[in-house]
């Protein structure tokens, strides 16, 4: 086989959660991309009816307290895509399958102890089994660790990395949810950030602040410390003591409150109204680098992240075996140009003298 190409079993691909609002967008973009999905997960009336929309497509039950079923489940395929949360409770259960069945392993986790989690437990087996384990390569974890290494160019370390989310608002489906308060439970209610080169837990509130979006979106207000997954999956290969990220106060506000209702499909893609703009700084003395990614649905766009991950790995354009982040395992600018129907790109890679207003995020009264 020639590398690149894809042939016989190697288009199948199990994806675990097949039925779930992200599940969806997966098969749907992988049928789009030539692969033959086998729909998983636990409840078999829900598979019977997505297999209903996707004719010819198998339907494989299981659950991930059953190990021989997750074998059966993910037999033949060439990689699993997992994309049931929350991934505190299924993430090891479908690894452990995956190595099992000697196939690269794929999930959307933007659970920050979940992805620690896997990279802590799964690092040495996954490597010794020369299998290819990526957490987080969804919008969340996968796309700002992307545009992190991409920004970084030919930079070794860095002082720090900021990833703000500029999210026209938040609809959040029943996953997020339920993985919230997985999460929220794990921590004992606390928050968390990435200061000094490790993972800090607080009682404390985050900050308010504001941050100089690209145009047209511009200064908008943000949670600071608004942690995400890119906490995990940055310094799993970057060498970056501070890494945060910052939320839209808008979309945060939706996330929090229980009123708010799931997304809602505006179009025939199934994508919601909602738009989101990526904004990362990295720093290293008195430079500056930058990189924004700008798109809609983070949900939606999780599916050809994921799927491009399965795609790279299958055809062998991968840097590295083990658990690995998108930015440690792919070619990262390429792996962003490959997006260009999904996502737009700009990379500013200048080492000149940073602007103030674009490297720090500021408090309402414009310090620090």
């Amino acid at each position: 086989m020639e590398r690149g190409e894809l042939m016989g079993s190697g288009r199948t691909v199990a994806v675990f959660g097949a039925y779930g609002h992200t599940g969806r967008f997966v098969v749907a973009e992988l049928c789009a991309r030539g692969f033959v999905p086998l729909l998983c997960g636990r409840d078999a009336d829900k598979l019977r009816t997505l297999a209903a929309s996707f004719p010819g497509l198998g339907t494989r039950p299981a659950s991930v307290d059953d190990p021989a079923a997750l074998d059966r489940a993910l037999a033949g395929a060439a990689a699993v895509v997992n994309c049931a949360g929350p991934f505190a409770v299924t993430a090891a259960p479908v690894i452990e399958a995956a190595l099992r069945a000697g196939i690269a392993y794929v999930d959307v986790a933007a659970e920050v102890e979940a992805n620690l989690d896997t990279f802590t437990h799964f690092a040495d087996r996954a490597r010794a089994a020369g299998t290819v384990v990526v957490p987080a390569m969804a919008f969340f974890g996968g796309l700002g660790d992307l545009l992190v290494t991409a920004a970084m160019g030919d930079w070794t370390a860095a002082d720090e990395a900021h990833v703000a989310y500029g999210l026209s608002g938040w609809h959040p489906t029943a996953g997020t949810r339920a993985a919230g308060t997985v999460s929220r439970r794990r921590r004992d209610g606390r928050r968390v950030r990435y200061r000094d080169g490790r993972l800090e837990y607080r009682d404390d509130a985050p900050p308010a602040l504001t941050w100089p979006f690209p145009e047209p979106m511009g200064t908008r207000a943000v949670i600071g410390e608004f942690t995400m997954a890119d906490v995990v999956t940055v310094p799993s290969h970057l060498a970056i003591p501070e890494v945060c990220t910052y939320m839209t106060v808008e979309a945060a506000g939706e996330l929090a409150a229980p009123e708010t209702p799931a997304p809602a499909a505006v179009d025939d893609r199934g994508r919601s109204a909602q738009t989101f703009l990526v904004d990362v700084v990295v720093r290293s003395g008195g430079a500056e680098r930058r990189a924004v990614a700008g798109g809609r649905d983070i949900y939606a766009v999780s599916a050809p992240l994921a799927v491009e991950a399965v795609h790279r790995i299958l055809t062998g354009r991968t840097r590295t075996v083990g658990v690995a982040s998108a930015g440690a395992v792919f070619d990262a600018p390429d792996f962003l140009r490959a997006l260009s129907a999904h996502v737009s790109l700009d990379l500013r890679q200048s080492s000149a003298a940073p602007m103030t207003s674009s490297v720090h995020a500021r408090d309402r009264s414009g310090t620090r």
